[in-house]
């Protein structure tokens, strides 16, 4: 199962990027588990400055932008 950490204080930016995680972990079919960082001390100690951030299983895979669906599926993988 993929853990997808959307980090974010709820911008629509990061809601943008969590519908994003969402639909590719869909269109990948992989079983996944979403979760929304939204605590500022949480977000830094990813070591991310820049919101949306997006981790899968642990690794910070995008900073400060929105993937597409596509760019995320890819990451997925």
């Amino acid at each position: 199962m993929k853990k997808i950490k959307v980090l974010g204080t709820g911008c629509p930016k990061c809601k943008k990027l969590a519908e994003n995680a969402e639909a590719a972990a869909k269109t990948a079919g992989v079983e996944y588990e979403l979760e929304k960082v939204t605590k500022l001390n949480d977000i830094m100690a990813f070591g991310v400055m820049v919101t949306p951030g997006l981790v899968i299983d642990g690794e910070v895979k995008a900073s400060g932008k929105v993937p597409s669906v596509d760019d995320i599926v890819a990451m997925l993988k």
